[in-house]
This record gives C-alpha cells, sequence and structure tokens, in this order.
C-alpha cells in the first residue's frame, strides 16, 4: 500500500493556481508521492499533468463535482485520462430533504453515471461521512447503497474517521468491503470526536492497516478536514512520520 495526502486538507492554500502550484511543491518536499484534489480551484487537466510531473507525484483520486459525473462522465473520464487517475470520487452526499437527497434519489442518480465512468476504464467513488451509519428499513444506509450498486461499477473511499463516528468498527467494515477499497482516508479521532493527525488521537490503525492490506487497498491518503489551530502542512507532516515509522511509503 501506498501512502499520500487528500488536498482537502490544505483546501485554503489551493484557492489560486498559483497558490496550488506551491502547495503541491510543498506536500512532494514533505514526501508524499501521492495525492488526491479535492476542495482546489478549477484548474486544466493539462495544467494539473505538468505540476503532478514537475513535482514527482501522482494523483491517484480525486473529489469531482456531482453534476458534471451525472451530466459529463465521459467528458470527465477524459480529463482524467490526461493526468492518468483512475479513480473518479464523489466527495458528499448530504441525505437533506430539503433538498430532495434521499437514499433512493443517490442510488437512482449515480448508478448509470458510474457504469458509464467504468466503460470508459474509470472507478466510481464513494465517499462516506457519518450519516450512512443512519438505518433505514433496519439496515445501515451503506449497505443499502453497496447491496444496489455493486462493486465492479463503485467502490468505496472508506473515511476511517468518520465510519467510527458514525459509531461503527473501521477495521471491520474494511474487512467487509474487501474488494472495493483501493483507496481510503486515513485521519485520527481524538476526545470529543476532533479530528487529529494520525497516532495522536485514538484509532486502532495497527489494526486498520492490517484489514486495509488483505482487503486489496492501494491508497492509503492522510486527510484531516479541521486542524483546529494547527499549520495543516505541519499536521500533515507529522501524519506522514508515523506512517514512515510503520513502514509506509
Amino acid at each position: 500500500m501506498e501512502i499520500g495526502a487528500q488536498l482537502y486538507t490544505v483546501r485554503e492554500h489551493c484557492k489560486t493556481l498559483e497558490d496550488f502550484a506551491v502547495t503541491l511543491r510543498r506536500v512532494a518536499d514533505i514526501g508524499y508521492k501521492t495525492v488526491q484534489v479535492s476542495g482546489a480551484c478549477p484548474f486544466e487537466p493539462e495544467w494539473l499533468k505538468a505540476q503532478l510531473e514537475q513535482n514527482g507525484l501522482k494523483c491517484v483520486i480525486t473529489h469531482t463535482d456531482g453534476a458534471r459525473i451525472c451530466t459529463e462522465p465521459e467528458k470527465v473520464a477524459a480529463e482524467h485520462d490526461v493526468f492518468d487517475c483512475k479513480y473518479i470520487g464523489l466527495g458528499s452526499y448530504g441525505f437533506n430533504p430539503d433538498r430532495g437527497e434521499s437514499l433512493e434519489h443517490l442510488l437512482a442518480t449515480y448508478r448509470e453515471p458510474a457504469e458509464r465512468l467504468k466503460a470508459c476504464g474509470k472507478y466510481f467513488m464513494y465517499h462516506n461521512h457519518a450519516k450512512e451509519f443512519n438505518r433505514q428499513d433496519g439496515k445501515l444506509i451503506l449497505d443499502h447503497i453497496c447491496e444496489t450498486i455493486p462493486a465492479d461499477v463503485m467502490g468505496i473511499t472508506l473515511d476511517t474517521y468518520w465510519v467510527q463516528v458514525g459509531g461503527a468498527d473501521p477495521a471491520q467494515w474494511l474487512e467487509k468491503l474487501a474488494g472495493r477499497i483501493p483507496c481510503i482516508h486515513l485521519k485520527d479521532c481524538a476526545f470529543g470526536q476532533q479530528m487529529a493527525v494520525l497516532g495522536e488521537g485514538n484509532m486502532n490503525f495497527d489494526r486498520i492497516f492490517e484489514k486495509a492490506e488483505t482487503a486489496g487497498t492501494e491508497y492509503m491518503l492522510v486527510e484531516q478536514d479541521r486542524c483546529y489551530d494547527q499549520d495543516p502542512f505541519d499536521c500533515l507532516t507529522r501524519s506522514y512520520q508515523y506512517l514512515r515509522a510503520h513502514g509506509f511509503e
């Protein structure tokens, strides 16, 4: 398994192309070789390809606007071809009834685009938060999703923190979703559900690493949505050092 940085962590430093370029260099200087592009300013795929090559980085997954995934999946896939990225992710789904967001809407909306991405050689990835561990009709929402859209059409970017906040066991879910979790998010959970640098919270990462390995995970991406009063680049650095100390590169 390779380790990488989820750039949503440093999204405030990716609001312009100039800042985004500096951020990619800083992430590479920490030692990361792979990234997930998420929360950044608009960019042309050729620009990203050049910046990645310049910094010795590879973008292995993105979070892409859901409306674009639904309305122009072939174009989205072609753009990802430019910078050689297989995994195309949906960053979140709100399950907000005031906006017509329901489990039924999610399943009806994204199945066909996911199949069209597959036809283009891509793999649609759904990123969970805590709401997927609510129950509907006696079953977890995440179970409904995974049972309705098959593993060869949609993967899950399992987020260890949000699984735990949802009241579930991240390692158990890594085992359960074996074969459909090529990319996962690593973030630690400290007292009071505070997001933390890896190793500075209370997650059982030894077990998480073991289950991710056997489940076929390719990329473990460090993400810290909130760094509170800490420098997000410093947070990424400390998480990187933690992973390197556990033998990952």
